[in-house]
């Protein structure tokens, strides 16, 4: 099995935070659209004949796609690859662009799940990252969504900010167990170079994150998650039995996948490859028929270190036997160098299989590079 993922680099405006790869003209959208269009063609090899198990629009924001845009591509790719009949295909949006006309449309394509970006139910904040909805679209885009049958849903919700008190972070919670969805991704607000985020810390006009405010709200997350039967199943994703992010789920568990689009990536389990995150740059390539990709052997060392980080994130652990198939007897070594963190009670082993504690999942990051070979 396999997944693809297209990246749709268009948003309305610049949240303040985020460091993706996009524009904010859509004057070149139809030309990008034909290049995406053109790349899954040049592509087609890419994952061998696997069986496509899961399509990703990301971006970006893939909900400024019209309906026939999105049938486009996904055309596109049953007509050069094996798609399950069952494959998840997820579009993120913004909860601004999903009204009924939208919505109506989007039931004449084959998404059946969203990712909807509404990162807080409260105005202030969502000025101040600079986002384009508000609270009140936010709540209505998802009951909208349900009220035609869209019930696999996930949103997206940021912790970690200095306008963020406890309160409000627990109304942000409450509001989304409310609306009954399956799934709900949660990040604590990260100050990535070159954001204007980054920029106004830097020029003091606005405070630096708070990494006790962030470990306090991630513990507050987790524990609600918990009360309100959502299974912790990677560091930032919960979800209700059986309603996992299975295109996601698949890059932790080392799946192949096939990123299409300005700056997008692609794993096949030997190499990765990432295509220029420039839009022009990239179509041109396309037109001439080239893929403008970097390209990366991963070496044994690399392979080690990626099981390492993406397997102790989720709930399903490091496998010890599954690190010994990659190199033999680094299981050995990796226990060694564990024992201040068992110490510590930030990790944990049942047979063959180390999971992170909760206290742990505090410093995954940390843990698992302090693994690395």
């Amino acid at each position: 099995m396999a997944g693809i993922y297209i990246h749709i680099p268009f948003c309305k405006q610049a949240c303040y935070y985020c460091d993706f790869h996009f524009s904010t003209s859509l004057t070149h959208k139809a030309e990008l659209i034909k290049a995406l269009q053109q790349e899954i063609e040049l592509q087609k090899s890419f994952l061998s004949g696997d069986t496509i198990e899961t399509i990703y629009f990301g971006g970006g924001t893939p909900s400024l796609l019209k309906d026939e845009e999105i049938n486009l591509l996904i055309n596109t790719i049953t007509d050069l690859h094996t798609v399950s009949s069952g494959a998840e295909i997820t579009l993120e949006a913004n909860p601004d662009d999903l009204d009924h006309q939208k919505l109506r449309a989007l039931k004449q394509t084959p998404v059946n799940r969203f990712s909807i970006g509404i990162q807080s139910f409260f105005d202030d904040d969502l000025a101040w990252m600079n986002r384009v909805h508000r609270a009140n679209e936010a709540e209505a885009s998802v009951k909208r969504a349900q009220d035609l049958g869209f019930e696999n849903i996930t949103v997206d919700l940021i912790y970690g900010y200095p306008l963020l008190t406890d309160q409000k972070w627990k109304h942000n919670l409450d509001k989304a167990f409310e609306l009954q969805v399956p799934h709900v991704s949660a990040y604590s607000m990260t100050v990535e170079p070159r954001t204007a985020l980054a920029t106004f810390i830097k020029n003091k006009k606005q405070a630096p994150m708070n990494d006790e405010q962030s470990s306090e709200q991630f513990i507050e997350l987790m524990d609600a998650m918990k009360v309100h039967g959502f299974e912790h199943y990677e560091i930032s994703n919960f979800s209700k039995p059986g309603h996992y992010s299975r295109h996601n789920t698949n890059y932790w568990k080392g799946v192949k996948y096939l990123g299409i689009g300005p700056s997008a990536h692609s794993y096949d389990g030997e190499k990765r490859q990432w295509n220029i995150a420039n839009n022009a740059k990239y179509m041109q390539a396309i037109d001439n028929k080239k893929i403008p990709a970097e390209i990366e052997i991963l070496t044994e060392e690399n392979r080690l270190n990626e099981y390492i980080m993406t397997s102790l994130r989720t709930q399903w652990g490091l496998d010890l036997g599954q690190l010994n198939r990659i190199a033999k007897g680094a299981s050995d070594q990796l226990i060694k160098e564990s024992e201040e963190f068992f110490d510590k009670g930030w990790i944990r082993r049942e047979d063959q299989i180390i999971y992170l504690t909760q206290a742990g999942k505090l410093y995954a990051d940390h843990i698992a590079s302090g693994l690395f070979f």
